[in-house]
């Protein structure tokens, strides 16, 4: 008879990779359509004139361009107010 208990399995040693999420292209970075500049979870940052955002809230160029960071007052449903940074690509 074996005097120890078995082995099994584990409950710990488990992680997920990181998602490479944050700004891809900084201020005055020149970007060609389709590149991405922000890879984001929720709307941290505000798609301007000439970014789109996609499904997973990823903020892309539309045209080529030099990207720009511009901080606006956005006004919420219940009428009070946010600073977001709202990116362009002129």
């Amino acid at each position: 008879m074996a005097h120890t208990k078995a082995g099994g399995s584990t409950k710990l040693g488990r992680d997920s990779h990181g998602r490479r999420l944050g700004v891809k292209k900084n201020e005055n970075e020149r970007v060609m359509p389709g590149q991405i500049i922000i890879r984001q979870r929720g709307t941290r940052y505000v798609s301007g004139r000439n970014v789109a955002r996609g499904a997973d809230d990823t903020l892309y160029a539309l045209t080529g361009g030099a990207v720009r960071f511009i901080t606006r007052k956005k006004t919420r449903f219940d009428g009070s107010r946010r600073l977001v940074k709202v990116v362009t690509v002129q």
